[in-house]
């Protein structure tokens, strides 16, 4: 079984809602609102724009761990050089600054490492405000935070975090600024015990901070009827002018329920692969000794459990644009380093989702990823 290709007429149906365009020297100057981009997360070194061409895209999503630039200075460091000449080709462009406190309690106002803290923005604002389309303040900050500090502290921090930027940029971007700022992510909102009286501050934040326009959501889930809590939960907390985005989505807990289950039958006697071959271990060969592009296919095509799921992704983009308050969504595109290594079975299968399949198929002959199956002719599609 191989894989067909998706229903146009069907598509069609979902094309994005008219927005704000920019004339972009690179790919067509798209509208905005409504648009469905590709998300890198850290992974700046896997941005091709023989990719971004092929599938059609005009947004490029990249974050930024801000520690990093300790290293090589915010000039110096790959995600803000990476998303500055995604920008110079033309490209719509989404840069996360992300701060992992999941190790340490968060800074205190006046303590040197609060100081330390703003001093990275200040390095990091003056090359990127005026330039991205959109600035993120935070990544995913319920989970990239320690459990006893999702409270008062975590508001406290990204309120101080998200009242520097807006200061910079009212000084030194004053008047019609090309760069529009978002707070970060919210996770876990399937579960009611994680809409928290820190998640209503931090809505409450949102909708009463007018240079803000709106908020990231994060549904990673294992039905997509889950993501609908997401959209209940923000919209009615935001003001009427105020959009969200959604830079990371997938049915990631579903790919990883079916893990440690055995291989499609049919798959297994296609590959005369030993009895009790089990999904992972699949995954795990093809990232071992990439499989050819119709291996690789014939695995998901032939899985029940990810043959019907092969269109989620027009179902959660037609979820998003129904309540004509979605700026933008980026989706995992190519699979990175981070989702092969040490890739056993308790491991997260991020690489299911990737729109490209550079770690488990063998490149193109011109050295170009390959498309990974499922994905490509849907999210073509999303962009008309």
């Amino acid at each position: 079984m191989k894989a067909f290709v998706a229903a146009a007429a069907a598509l069609a149906m979902l094309a994005p809602s008219a927005g704000r365009a920019r004339v972009a020297a690179g790919p067509q100057a798209v509208a905005s609102s409504g648009a469905l981009g590709a998300n890198y997360n850290e992974h700046f070194e896997d941005v091709d724009y023989r990719d971004l061409e092929k599938a059609q895209t005009h947004w490029v999503r990249i974050f930024l761990p801000m520690p990093q630039i300790d290293r090589d200075g915010a000039a110096g460091h790959g995600a803000v050089q990476t998303i500055l000449d995604a920008h110079k080709h033309g490209y719509h462009t989404l840069f996360t600054l992300k701060w992992p406190y999941n190790r340490s309690a968060f800074p205190k106002a006046g303590s040197k490492e609060m100081k330390r803290e703003l001093a990275r923005l200040d390095e990091v604002l003056p090359l990127v405000v005026g330039k991205v389309d959109i600035l993120e303040i935070g990544n995913e900050p319920f989970i990239e935070s320690l459990k006893e500090d999702r409270g008062a502290d975590l508001n406290a921090f990204y309120e101080t975090m998200a009242r520097h930027v807006i200061q910079w940029r009212k000084a030194h971007c004053p008047t019609a600024c090309a760069t529009h700022l978002y707070m970060g992510s919210l996770t876990r909102l399937e579960f009611p015990k994680d809409q928290t009286a820190t998640t209503e501050r931090w809505m409450t934040f949102v909708k009463n901070t007018p240079e803000i326009d709106g908020v990231d959501i994060h549904p990673h889930v294992s039905d997509i009827a889950q993501s609908k809590a997401y959209l209940d939960y923000v919209l009615p907390r935001m003001r009427a002018d105020q959009k969200f985005i959604s830079t990371e989505f997938s049915l990631i807990w579903w790919w990883k329920q079916q893990m440690k289950k055995p291989v499609a039958p049919a798959f297994a006697r296609m590959y005369h692969l030993p009895s009790g071959t089990l999904n992972w271990q699949v995954i795990a060969d093809a990232l071992a000794n990439p499989f050819g592009k119709s291996e690789w296919d014939d695995f998901l095509a032939l899985s029940p459990w990810f043959e019907t799921r092969r269109h989620y992704l027009v179902n959660q983009m037609k979820l998003f644009r129904d309540t004509g308050r979605l700026e933008v969504a980026t989706y995992g595109f190519k699979q990175g380093s981070s989702m092969s290594a040490d890739f056993g079975p308790d491991k997260d299968p991020w690489l299911i989702n990737s729109v490209f399949a550079a770690r488990s198929v063998h490149a193109n002959p011109d050295g170009s990823a390959a498309y990974g199956y499922g994905w490509i002719q849907d999210f073509r599609a999303l962009q008309r």
